[in-house]
């Protein structure tokens, strides 16, 4: 049996997720999909519009097999480690043969020539960095000029041309390194994004809107049922079901007091040794807090907001503050060593087969609670953490909602 995996957040599951898994499942000529998803907290440092259960469930509906959790650990970084826990995570089931990704290019010849040359993180490329980075610009903005002139200097014009400041092209690009990187014989294709950007708040086509765009949307009305053009019956459904029961939608905005009250009570010296927390932020930040109109989230980020520091860089800041993650559990070596189990969050029959296969094949443990966990998965103790934080914003949150990760089992859509 063939096997597809994608890489995804589902925040939510919408149209143009279901014509990415479809077309997916189509070109690689696969018979199961296998997703990683992140959990309750999101690559630009944002929670979750529902809870990853329920999140698990509109992927499983919509046509995967069997989802997998994305540590919270790498769900929360930058492009280079996101990427690299998640294909980590495919490889590590032994049942994957192919990884599709949507990119604006949906060439990825260019992309794969690109991560050839960087795979080995050449000296070259460093110290272009290093002069990108010296001019004040952000990191994704140095990166792409730095990956510009080496593939130009390389005398490959056409990977010099392409778009790496767009963001699912980088995604990409990040993938494809770490295929490269970890030695993986999984093979990448690549979709082209139709419609919808990536952070496009507008909406512009009948049918296809991007989650930022639907998020927004739903914000804005306080009504799913405005979505409904956008997204599956069953997304619909799932997003009507946690909102009549106080379980959604979530975002920052339900994370405000526990957050300044972080910031306000901790030294800068603490603040300092959060993760994402680099030159002088920590000092920006205690100084920002009394000269803000309103004590929300926005009005914080349009405070730091500097050339250097683009607004996701700022988000993650925040998110490692308000979950307690510390640089030194979250190094570079650390986060190299790789995932350390492979968390189950949901199946389908067919799923159901994939995992008895993934008792011989995985080389890692498949957990389908925490209840079994212990000191070896520090990073599952972060998810633990991460859950209990999340169940914070919803009204109606039990004690046992707090723990959800170590009651729950995986959601099933089985005959």
């Amino acid at each position: 049996m063939r096997t597809v995996g994608l890489i995804v957040e589902y925040n939510p599951f919408h149209n143009g997720h279901l014509y990415h898994l479809q077309q997916s499942r189509k070109i690689t000529e696969s018979d199961a999909v296998v997703a990683v998803m992140s959990g309750h907290f999101l690559q630009r440092g944002e929670p979750a519009l529902l809870n990853k259960w329920t999140r698990a469930e509109m992927a499983l509906r919509g046509g995967c097999d069997l989802v997998i959790e994305l540590p919270v650990a790498y769900s929360t970084q930058a492009a280079e480690w996101f990427a690299f826990g998640a294909v980590k995570l495919l490889a590590a089931t032994g049942v994957v043969d192919a990884l599709c990704f949507g990119s604006e290019a949906g060439d990825i010849g260019p992309l794969r020539r690109i991560a050839r040359m960087l795979a080995h993180e050449p000296e070259s490329f460093g110290r272009l960095m290093a002069d990108t980075l010296a001019a004040g610009v952000s990191y994704p903005a140095a990166y792409s000029e730095a990956v510009r002139r080496f593939m130009s200097a390389a005398g490959d014009d056409e990977a010099a041309a392409f778009g790496l400041s767009q963001p699912n092209n980088t995604l990409g690009l990040h993938y494809l390194l770490a295929l490269e990187r970890i030695g993986s014989a999984i093979e990448p294709f690549s979709i082209r994004r139709e419609k919808a950007g990536y952070s496009q708040s507008t909406i512009t086509d009948a049918q296809i809107a991007s989650a930022t765009a639907i998020r927004k949307l739903v914000a804005e009305t306080a009504s799913p049922r405005e979505a409904a053009p956008f997204i599956p019956a069953s997304t619909l459904e799932l997003l009507l079901r946690d909102s009549e029961a106080g379980r959604g939608p979530i975002g920052w905005p339900m994370f405000v007091k526990p957050l300044f009250h972080k910031i306000l009570s901790e030294s800068r010296e603490t603040l300092e040794g959060y993760h994402e927390m680099s030159e002088g932020l920590e000092y920006r930040l205690k100084h920002a807090i009394p000269t803000l109109p309103s004590l929300e989230i926005d009005t914080l980020l349009d405070a730091l907001k500097t050339k250097r520091y683009t607004r996701t860089k700022l988000q993650r800041a925040l998110l490692s503050v308000l979950l307690g993650h510390r640089k030194d559990l979250l190094s570079p070596n650390q986060l190299r060593e790789g995932v350390q189990y492979i968390r189950v969050l949901g199946y389908t029959a067919k799923g159901r087969g994939l995992l008895k296969r993934m008792r011989k094949s995985a080389s890692l443990p498949v957990l389908q609670s925490a209840a079994r966990a212990d000191a070896r998965y520090p990073y599952l103790e972060l998810d633990v953490q991460a859950s209990s934080v999340y169940a914070l914003g919803w009204p109606t949150a039990g004690a046992k909602d707090l723990l959800r990760d170590y009651y729950d089992k995986p959601v099933t859509l089985e005959p």
